[in-house]
């Protein structure tokens, strides 16, 4: 007759009783969550499978912080990772432990970027539907960088809203007349005569200095008038990027039939929030336009005063001028004399068969460095670009 174990130690593994595997479910979760918006990538899945490989996956309280500290990448996500785990956890059996019966359809939109599968059959294995998960999703994002900015739906104005917060805009820089540590440029006699003085008076090496560079200030004008409003809230989430990366060099304006300084309510971190003070504080949303009497405005109340002194000003806006066309060139002029460089970024530019005839836009084309699309996120990747080289 066998000995009894000592006290403490775990029976045979021939004898444990061995539960389903649970990581199925588990990575069943996961595309629950990609269907409730919360964005998925294989590294994610990855960092969560492995977090609970190292604890107790039925601790419901355990798994639930495993998902939401390597899943959940934005706070928007929390709310929605909270109803997806109490939808797919029963809370009084602890965590699933297989897949569902049959997998939520996802909405008809992304259903029509999904690959087809050949002949029809279902798939079991799960690597390859990621990997298809994936490649639709990269393909989507594609897409989307091309497309309208105004005819985005709902689902697709989401998925801009996250792509738009990936960017990370790189400053313009211009030089600066102090003079810092280099490789090359002029000799520096004092920091090579004090590094001499450490050395006991020998010179080791003749060290250089060359003129440093700062930050220039960038001015964003965005026109919120009738015309442009299907194009407004997207370029308003563009300039609260792009303030956000350099809050002291970056002054954001909307321009309708008034001027209204929108930096402050930029500058804070939740776009939402962000957004929704700055459209508090715009009491022109969706009116007329009045652009020649509005940049005036800017001109003498700003950009004299030094906002717009070598500084890249960037006027989003289509062009349509109900004042005098006029004026507008003569403000837009005087504007080109204080600003190191003119941006018109007219959403309609890059649509085909565009040519620049509206009135506005032919009384300011003489004062402007570039003239460029602004109606898709692809065009203001590129002004990025523009902006930083210039």
């Amino acid at each position: 007759m066998p000995s009894p174990l000592p006290p403490g130690l775990p029976p045979p593994a021939e004898t444990l009783v061995r539960d389903p595997d649970p990581f199925p479910g588990l990575v069943g979760f996961t595309a629950a969550l990609r269907a409730a918006g919360v964005p998925m990538t294989t590294d994610r899945v990855a960092a969560f499978t492995e977090a609970l490989d190292t604890l107790d996956v039925t601790d419901r309280k355990l798994t639930y912080w495993a998902g939401r500290l390597t899943l959940c990448s934005d706070p928007d996500d929390i709310r929605r990772y909270d109803a997806a785990f109490e939808a797919w956890f029963d809370p009084a059996q602890g965590p699933s432990t297989s897949p569902p019966s049959a997998p939520q359809a996802p909405p008809p939109r992304l259903t029509s970027l999904l690959p087809a599968r050949q002949g029809g059959a279902a798939e079991d294995d799960e690597e390859e539907q990621d990997e298809d998960i994936v490649r639709a999703t990269a393909t989507g994002t594609e897409v989307l960088r091309h497309r309208d900015l105004g005819e985005l739906s709902p689902l697709e104005r989401e998925h801009l809203r996250r792509l738009l917060a990936l960017l990370r805009p790189e400053p313009p820089t211009r030089p600066s007349r102090r003079r810092g540590p280099s490789r090359h440029g002029a000799p520096d006699p004092g920091r090579t005569l004090r590094a001499a003085l450490r050395n006991h008076g020998e010179i080791g090496t003749l060290l250089r200095r060359d003129a440093t560079r700062r930050p220039r200030k960038v001015v964003l004008l965005l026109d919120v008038s009738g015309s442009m409003e299907p194009y407004a809230d997207a370029l308003l989430r563009f300039a609260h990027v792009v303030v956000r990366r350099s809050p002291r060099s970056t002054e954001a304006f909307t321009l309708g039939t008034r001027l209204t300084r929108v930096t402050r309510e930029l500058r804070q971190r939740d776009p939402e929030r962000a957004l929704s003070e700055a459209s508090e504080a715009i009491p022109d949303w969706s009116g007329g336009t009045r652009l020649g009497e509005v940049i005036g405005a800017f001109v003498d109340r700003w950009g004299r005063r030094g906002a717009a002194r070598r500084a890249i000003v960037v006027i989003f806006s289509d062009g349509w001028e109900r004042g005098d066309t006029d004026l507008l060139g003569t403000q837009v002029g005087r504007l080109a004399r204080l600003a190191h460089k003119v941006v018109w970024v007219n959403p309609h530019a890059g649509k085909d068969g565009y040519a620049p005839v509206q009135g506005g836009i032919v009384a300011v084309l003489p004062y402007l460095d570039h003239l460029l699309a602004g109606h898709s996120l692809e065009t203001l990747e590129r002004l990025l670009d523009v902006v930083r080289a210039a």
